[in-house]
């Protein structure tokens, strides 16, 4: 086996039997948090909640991102670096063992034999090592490490009433006893400590422990013990025979007959461990399972009823409702009463006729009764209203398309897709053996059917009675969008059918909302965005989105944001060609890609309002207005896969100037948020739209965003390569905004290459064009540039000069971005004079500037002004942690040169203070990125590698 997590005690990481090391208490802080929420991706703001709660230190997200740096290099020496995972979200890690999934694993498993369930529980029990999560101080701690007690104390519950089950109660007084000393408040530790004393003949000892935990509850909570506790504490006191354990030679009582209506249980179900555990937890009550079409609501209702079987010895009970049944009608209360009552052995002459009167005679049979009872394919509350018991011991799983929101007192479940885990089980355990030998092919079959357990039932199926297919034939079946849907369908059952049922069953309002959804290009819509689709008030549109979602045929990832499981939004794709015209389909999605532009032009309007001269001029959308730049922001954050989608969705299917549009307007954003992939795309795809409708403005617009953006990336040549042309396009023409911005973007590519003159030659070009035509955004930006050009030269009073005039521009334009541009700038050239204190003040200004306006984008470049400022003042720790947040967003974002800068600057530091072996490690990354650049850099780092050999 490989790498080892613990949390069940000291945070462990094991590799080979030996602990590894080099992990502080912060990063292990970090580390557990990611293992308890295993294979899910947490953003750094969770992270950051998770550590410091509402108050998190300046320095919260530059410490994360330096324990995810100190974990992956701790997991890179064991060879397990790939098992914490950077994502477009944030950070996942995937633990091959880890001691609280192997706990679960084995306390959820099932063993016919009480020696081997004895067994196998005290091997989990055995796992734990002290106090979980022990030597951890966060925020999150306390909560997670009480949760984790609390099943540490159920599987010893469970371990208890098994050994005592098998009569070995002598041995388990002094372990009871230690865990009701521990926690005095836990019933049923307190009850199995006095059934074990008074098996043992200590009758007065169970008495005593049955009044000290009455006395205890009464003063700490001001409650009396549950009706189980009283009975046992008077048992005990009668000295019910019943309490004695049966010898072995007795004959075995034989049980007391009870109903027994469950469907059978599926022999291949497979995982919802999580799931079974809430329901087994759950005690008698009315739980609601809810969840789309094909998730296994059914399934695991009648799985769950058949585990709980022993703890309701009246009888398990069950109707199917008949909500979402082809060709049949609901059954009523009337008749689904009268099927229950008959379960329960009521006679036909004693069921009254009226719905009222045969509820009030169901639940007066069920108030002395433990029975469980499935009401299974429920349309609605009013469709089991009657059904449900009065006070009763007995559990209630209703099964239901439709979030159940109103059943008052209800305990709710919602069904989500099969995890990676349980999708790859259930599809073994119906396909057979060729899962086994074609894994790869197997995961790709489980993400074509969305993990939806219906989908992956019958593609398994089709594999199995298909012995000349492989798993990778089968995948390459279901990766045609237009067959996907007949692919996963049989003689009797198929996902298609079982949505469209879903679908019949939604008023006409709501079913077209729903067609008009799968038109939509992106990923996931809003409720505004849903309303332009359709042609609809906002307030409408949000009623139909929630009305949809509680049929669960769409699902909400974050307030306020509905998308389609994969396979519904093929069908609603489909349904959408089949019911709507061309011409209909074609106008929703006009009015979806004016309003996105819309939209965005006013979103980036009160971020950008110096950039004004760039953007279209087309109307703002007035339906989602912004009070300030970072409500802006955090709209263009939320909709920026759906904008890239939309922009390219337009270039490909006839809206070239809305993919023209959409693509201009977004280009700040995208560029100071370093979306650079999307940038890419959406940039190329309008370049492609402009050349195919002969639009030279929109192409030289799109090139010189791709030039900028392959700059930004490092791409040197490639911006080269862009610039020109949009150049010469520019001055034919006669746009001269356009060509200054071609000569600033090759002004900077020179700047990078360190060829000084021509830099300044273009910057000078770009200076007098702006000033031509009166843009004093691009003129701000010229002498900035031109004070770099100065600075490295070791001009350094002209550079001040250039970069204050720069400044002052800026702060009287309100441009904050360039303001926070040029602070970091004039850093670099007080630390070049020696004014260390003045250089880090200048680029914490710049830093604060940026995280303000939430540009994560050019945080990297202060992060590694303040490491060489830390440097110079002779404070390597600082340095390092400096230089080391700049590393984690530049490799996160994709910024090389600055990924290269960090990386030199940890060079320099660590060979300051002699740790040769990481200087040299550094030095070599340094080296191979600025290789890649090709630029001048290469040289000096190399030189450095020289001198530390």
């Amino acid at each position: 086996m490989g790498v080892r997590f613990a949390l069940l005690g000291a945070v462990q990481v094991v590799a080979d039997g030996r602990e590894l090391t080099g992990l502080a208490p912060r990063h292990r802080a970090v580390l557990a948090y990611l293992l308890l929420h295993a294979r899910t991706v947490l953003t750094v703001e969770q992270l950051i909640d998770a550590l410091w709660g509402p108050t998190p230190p300046d320095t919260a997200r530059a410490q994360i991102q330096a324990a995810i740096t100190t974990i992956r290099r701790v997991l890179r020496g064991a060879g397990a670096a790939q098992r914490l995972a950077t994502r477009a979200g944030g950070y996942t890690i995937d633990p091959e063992w880890l001691d609280v999934e192997e706990f679960a694993r084995q306390v959820a498993q099932r063993d016919d034999d009480p020696d081997a369930v004895v067994r196998r529980l005290r091997d989990a029990l055995a796992l734990w090592r002290g106090q979980p999560l022990a030597d951890l101080h966060a925020d999150y701690v306390e909560s997670a490490r009480n949760r984790l007690e609390q099943r540490r104390l159920a599987a010893f519950e469970s371990l208890a009433d098994v050994e005592l089950s098998l009569g070995r109660h002598e041995d388990l007084i002094d372990e009871l006893s230690a865990y009701v000393t521990a926690h005095p408040l836990r019933e049923r530790l307190s009850g199995q400590l006095m059934l074990a004393l008074h098996r043992a003949g200590r009758q007065a000892e169970a008495l005593s422990v049955a009044r000290t935990f009455r006395e205890t509850l009464v003063e700490q909570q001001g409650l009396d013990p549950g009706r189980a506790f009283a009975a046992l504490e008077q048992s005990i006191l009668r000295d019910d025979p019943d309490l004695r354990v049966q010898p072995a030679d007795e004959p075995v009582r034989e049980p007391r007959r009870r109903a027994n209506y469950l469907p059978y249980d599926i022999p291949d179900f497979a995982g919802r461990a999580g799931e079974l555990e809430r329901i087994a937890g759950s005690g008698p009550t009315i739980l609601t399972i809810d969840g789309m079409a094909g998730i296994g609501k059914t399934a695991l209702a009648i799985h769950a009823a058949h585990r709980l079987a022993d703890r309701y010895p009246d009888g398990q009970l069950f109707v199917d409702l008949r909500a979402h049944t082809a060709g049949q009608q609901p059954l009523d209360a009337v008749a689904a009463l009268e099927t229950l009552s008959r379960q329960l052995g009521v006679p036909a002459e004693r069921i009254p006729a009226s719905v009222t009167a045969r509820a009030a005679l169901w639940r007066a049979e069920l108030a002395t009764r433990q029975v469980v009872i499935v009401l299974d394919n429920a349309a609605d509350t009013d469709h089991v209203r009657h059904l449900l018991p009065g006070a009763s011991d007995s559990l209630v799983l209703i099964t239901s398309r439709r979030r159940l929101v109103d059943l008052d007192g209800a305990h709710a479940l919602s069904m989500d897709v099969l995890p990676v885990r349980d999708g790859t089980a259930l599809f073994a355990s119906i396909a057979g053996e060729r899962a086994a030998a074609e894994p790869g092919a197997v995961l790709d079959v489980l993400q074509l059917c969305g993990f939806l357990p219906l989908a992956v039932r019958i593609a398994a199926a089709r594999l199995h009675h298909r012995p000349s297919w492989s798993v990778a034939y089968l995948a390459g079946r279901l990766r045609d969008e237009r067959r996907r849907l007949a692919e996963l369908s049989t003689s009797d059952r198929g996902v298609a059918a079982a949505f469209t049922l879903s679908y019949e069953h939604l008023d006409p309002s709501a079913q077209r909302m729903f067609r008009l959804l799968g038109t939509h290009p992106g990923r996931d819509v809003a409720a505004p965005a849903a309303a332009a689709l359709a042609d609809v008030p906002v307030a409408d549109a949000d009623a139909l989105l929630e009305d949809l979602l509680d049929a669960h045929v769409l699902t909400q990832h974050e307030p306020g944001r509905y998308t389609f499981h994969d396979l519904l939004r093929e069908h609603a794709r489909g349904t959408a060609a089949a019911e709507e015209s061309d011409e209909a389909r074609h106008a929703a999605l006009t009015r979806l890609l004016d309003h996105y532009r819309g939209t965005a032009v006013a979103a980036i309007g009160r971020v950008y309002p110096f950039g004004g001269r760039r953007r279209p001029a087309v109307p703002a959308a007035e339906s989602v207005p912004f009070q300030d730049a970072a409500e802006a922001i955090a709209w263009l954050d939320a909709e920026r896969a759906n904008l890239a989608a939309a922009g390219c969705h337009a270039a490909d299917h006839g809206w070239p100037v809305h993919a023209a549009h959409l693509a201009t307007t977004l280009h700040p954003y995208l560029d100071g948020h370093a979306h650079h992939a999307d940038a890419t795309t959406l940039h190329s795809k309008a370049l492609e739209a402009a050349r195919r409708g002969g639009d030279r403005a929109a192409e030289a617009l799109a090139l010189l965003d791709l030039a900028w953006v392959y700059w930004r990336q490092g791409r040197y040549e490639e911006a080269s390569g862009a610039c020109v042309p949009a150049m010469e396009l520019c001055r034919e023409i006669g746009d001269s905004l356009g060509e200054s911005r071609a000569h600033n973007t090759l002004g900077n590519v020179c700047l990078r290459q360190h060829a000084y003159e021509r830099a300044e030659r273009h910057l000078a070009r770009t200076l007098e064009l702006s000033r031509e035509i009166g843009n004093p955004v691009g003129e701000a930006y010229a002498l900035a540039n031109l004070g770099i050009s100065h600075e490295r030269q070791g001009r350094l009073e002209e550079a001040l000069d250039h970069h204050r005039r720069a400044l002052e521009l800026h702060r009287r334009l309100g441009s904050t971005n360039g303001e926070a541009r040029v602070l970091d700038l004039l850093g670099q050239v007080h630390r070049r004079r020696g004014e260390h204190e003045q250089a880090r003040d200048h680029h914490r200004q710049a830093l604060e500037l940026y995280r303000e306006l939430g540009i994560r984008g050019d945080e990297a470049a202060p992060l590694n002004g303040l490491g060489e400022v830390a440097r110079c003042l002779d404070d390597p720790d600082e340095a390092v942690a400096w230089h080391g947040a700049a590393l984690a967003i530049a490799r996160e974002l994709g910024d090389r040169p600055e990924e290269a800068r960090a990386h030199e600057g940890l060079a320099r530091v660590h060979g300051d203070g002699g740790r040769v072996d990481a200087a040299r490690d550094h030095a070599k990354r340094a080296l191979d990125l600025y290789a890649e650049l090709g630029v001048p850099e290469a040289d000096q780092i190399e030189m450095f590698l020289v001198e530390l050999e």
